[in-house]
């Protein structure tokens, strides 16, 4: 393709190509301090192409390809092609990770020990997440918890992390607008703008850690928390696995070693602050 951009995070290596120069560009920007592939080598490919080749230039859509695809997907506009990067990259993991147990959750890690952050779309993980980062917390991941089912091991998938709406509004009060990526509207999700991830995050992002609670935050009630019971986690964490089938049996016995081995904590917050309260009042009783 004509713009190409090759970037690894964590232990997967991606190749973005793209017919508009615009996306790769932005890519650029919020992957700017990442590695390339080992040995140049990527896991998974990327494509952000026009269907026709008119479609480059009068009203452009961008269609999302790549070694796996979605065919029904709609295209998106050009004004979204680093949206249409991120989705890619994502689909390519969901359908075609086989090495790593994959859960839709955030990661944050302290003195090498891992909370996982898993709740349905607008939950506020990714939210809760970039503030915990902000104060003293290790960003392992926003979009995927990477689970080595032979070790039991988190493996770090460091991503920009997309926040969304009244999130992004939290977030840039506390952090340089160089760590913000191009904003994103009418979406369909709303707004999206991405956070930077630092150059710790990025230098560390080799280092697994251990994880030992799983904590599955809800945006939007009033302060409370509860245990989680195993049967409820483990309904949880298969809903939450985009790839939990496809590994089978090895599949099964990591998730069921983190339901058997981790307590579970459920916690409903009014607002992120308070979230972080809550997060860190429960680490300090591990």
């Amino acid at each position: 393709m004509r713009h190409v951009l090759s970037v690894r995070v964590g232990p997967v290596g991606f190749r973005i190509g793209s017919d508009w120069r615009a996306p790769i560009a932005q890519l650029e920007h919020i992957y700017a301090g990442y590695p390339a592939p080992h040995g140049g080598v990527v896991d998974f490919s990327v494509r952000l192409f026009a269907a026709r080749p008119w479609r480059r230039f009068l009203r452009p859509a961008v269609m999302i390809g790549g070694d796996y695809v979605l065919p029904e997907a709609a295209p998106l506009p050009l004004a979204q092609g680093l949206l249409a990067a991120e989705m890619g990259m994502n689909l390519q993991m969901a359908l075609g990770q086989r090495r790593y147990l994959l859960l839709h959750a955030a990661v944050v890690e302290r003195e090498g020990r891992a909370i996982l952050l898993t709740g349905v779309s607008g939950s506020g993980k990714s939210t809760l997440a970039a503030l915990l980062s902000l104060r003293g917390w290790r960003l392992m991941a926003d979009e995927f918890a990477l689970i080595d089912p032979a070790t039991g091991l988190v493996h770090a998938f460091p991503r920009p992390i997309s926040l969304k709406n009244a999130g992004i509004a939290a977030l840039s009060a506390e952090v340089p607008a160089r760590r913000l990526g191009p904003l994103l509207t009418n979406t369909p999700k709303g707004s999206i703008r991405h956070l930077v991830a630092d150059a710790a995050t990025i230098a560390a992002m080799d280092r697994p850690a251990r994880p030992v609670a799983i904590f599955f935050p809800s945006f939007g009630f009033s302060r409370a928390e509860r245990d989680v019971a195993p049967s409820e986690v483990f309904v949880r964490l298969t809903q939450a696995s985009t790839n939990y089938v496809a590994l089978g049996e090895r599949g099964f016995d990591a998730l069921t070693a983190l339901v058997k081995a981790l307590p579970a904590r459920a916690i409903d917050y009014p607002h992120t602050e308070c979230a972080v309260e809550q997060v860190e009042a429960a680490w300090a009783a591990l």
